[in-house]
């Protein structure tokens, strides 16, 4: 499973000219989900955007998560983050997760993080989407488990 974090001031979803999703400090996460991925590896990957350390403290280094300056999240179903690009020029996308399984963890991974309180908008899985964001920083992390 994997989770592009990008810390910023301000992000939003659109889809089909309406918002639908839309935050002001905090992260921006673009999750893929991979054919092995699981309930316990999804748990683990939140836990980590969560309580992962990319906020400023007051000397200027990054020593804050999410939770200790009161950001929130906007998660944004990614699979082209699961494509193999290692051959050729054109990505594959073979060990991503099946639709129904990558539905089932995008959306698990959003109640996960709703129910250690975090604030948690979305973006529409599937959906052609126009994803806008400030990168505070920029400040932006690969993470994955």
């Amino acid at each position: 499973m994997i989770a592009l974090i990008q810390r910023v001031s301000r992000a939003s979803v659109v889809v089909d000219n309406q918002t639908i999703g839309a935050i002001d400090k905090g992260l921006l996460v673009l999750l893929g989900v991979e054919q092995q991925d699981t309930r316990e590896k999804m748990e683990k990957l939140a836990t980590k955007v969560m309580s992962y350390r990319v906020f400023s403290d007051e000397n200027g280094k990054m020593n804050l998560n999410l939770e200790q300056v009161g950001g929130s999240l906007l998660v944004v179903s990614q699979f082209t983050l699961a494509a193999d690009t290692g051959r050729g020029l054109r990505p594959s996308f073979s060990g991503a997760g099946t639709p129904d399984q990558a539905l089932a963890l995008y959306e698990e991974f959003v109640a996960f993080c709703r129910a250690k309180g975090v604030t948690t908008e979305t973006g529409q899985f599937g959906a052609d989407m126009q994803v806008s964001l400030v990168n505070d920083g920029p400040v932006t992390f690969n993470l994955q488990v």
